[in-house]
């Protein structure tokens, strides 16, 4: 995922400019800009859009990740639960 691409979309979809994302951080204007060209951010900085934005960016990456491990590795071992004698 290009987080800065997703962080501009969802930012257009609930109606918002950079420039109230810029008030809401804060930072100047072109600093969201520069976001929006960034396929990875810092956490701090995802974090701080996630709690503005109301949106779990933190979740789709998750999603992404567990959805890779499953197609480079189609086949998954299961193991029979251990049972613990008390």
């Amino acid at each position: 995922m290009h987080v800065g691409k997703r962080i501009k979309f969802i930012l257009d979809e609930q109606g918002r400019s950079a420039s109230w994302l810029a008030s809401k951080i804060p930072c100047e204007r072109t600093n969201i800009y520069n976001v929006f060209k960034r396929k990875d951010v810092s956490v701090s900085l995802l974090f701080k859009v996630s709690c503005i934005l109301g949106h779990d960016f933190f979740l789709e990456l998750s999603e992404e990740l567990r959805k890779s491990q499953q197609e480079s590795s189609p086949y998954t071992i299961s193991t029979p639960p251990v049972e613990v004698k008390k």
